[in-house]
């Protein structure tokens, strides 16, 4: 994880012997991890490998609990007004933790208050991709291209999601004029990509990847501050056009606030162990994700740094969401 580190949440010291008893009988009972979105999302595709390898470690289950709607904004409410006693875990993404304080003006939840960080899961990169009859073959012609052709259409899987906040903030960066086409998903959008009713999209390299291999559209930059090893032809917009240029769809756990400091630190111990582990690692970059394991003091510090980076690109853009 690139993005600065500050400290978000009070983390206090784990170094006494009370904190240290406090979290040795943890898990006592199972613990519920809930999931802001439905089934078969990448947050809930990884959050239960964690949950099942978790319950193989422990004396209990722990067993997903899908909450999905509002975009995330339920499940992220149940999570941060469960009991804050270890036993409710909730799975915080780039969008609930990220972009929603900046696009919703009545979230019921506070994103920089409401948890605690345990460790993030993964990071998924996003990629521009093409229709391969687009004339730019690469960004310096993207850029070129939209710059003579103000308006430039985009697809993104919907609003306010980490593809559509990440197209706003490549032509906000950019000083370019483009236009954005918010689809229902990103099966949709990358389907009419791919029919050529939209030349342009910025998408998760989890979902354009098989697109990729295929051919049925061109990469031209990934967004992450480094090339991905499934993609290493593949240059970053930060090599290309835009110095500095950094974003990610990601996914971590956090827990309601005033969760014993003890339990967040065991957590977080056998969670980072998870996400070392070799087959784990296999099965997250087999789906053009990047494992990123953290301390809690990390994915806090990475968590305000995305509230206010998304919050500058929602108050630029004007991008607003009802909840």
């Amino acid at each position: 994880m690139q993005a600065t580190r500050r400290a978000l949440l009070a983390m206090p010291a784990l170094s006494t012997l009370g904190l240290a008893a406090e979290g040795s009988g943890y898990p006592s009972r199972p613990v519920r991890m809930i999931v802001p979105f439905p089934p078969g999302q990448a947050a809930d595709v990884f959050a239960r490998l964690v949950a099942d390898q978790l319950s193989q470690r422990w004396p209990q289950r722990v067993v997903v609990e899908n909450r999905a709607g509002g975009a995330g904004s339920i499940g992220m409410e149940a999570a941060a007004r469960a009991t804050p006693d270890g036993y409710t875990l909730g799975i915080g993404t780039s969008g609930t933790l990220g972009v929603n304080p900046g696009v919703m003006a009545r979230l019921p939840y506070d994103a920089a208050r409401d948890f605690m960080a345990i460790t993030n899961i993964f990071l998924v990169p996003l990629v521009v991709i093409t229709h391969p009859s687009f004339a730019p073959r690469s960004m310096a012609e993207l850029v070129a291209h939209i710059r003579a052709n103000p308006g430039q259409p985009f697809a993104s899987a919907g609003p306010a999601t980490a593809q559509h906040m990440t197209g706003e903030m490549f032509a906000h960066q950019a000083g370019l004029t483009m236009s954005h086409v918010p689809y229902r998903g990103s099966g949709p959008a990358i389907a009419d990509l791919i029919a050529g009713n939209v030349q342009l999209m910025f998408d998760s390299t989890a979902s354009a990847m098989p697109h990729i291999q295929s051919g049925r559209v061109r990469a031209l930059g990934i967004t992450t501050a480094y090339r991905m090893a499934a993609l290493p032809d593949i240059p970053t917009l930060a090599e290309t056009v835009l110095p500095g240029f950094a974003a990610a769809g990601w996914s971590g756990i956090v827990a309601p606030s005033g969760t014993p400091a003890a339990i967040i630190a065991r957590i977080n111990r056998d969670v980072v162990a998870i996400l070392r582990e070799p087959a784990v690692v296999q099965r997250i970059t087999a789906l053009a994700s990047i494992p990123d394991p953290t301390t809690p003091e990390e994915f806090a510090a990475f968590i305000q740094s995305e509230i206010t980076k998304w919050g500058e690109v929602a108050r630029l853009a004007g991008v607003r969401l009802e909840g």
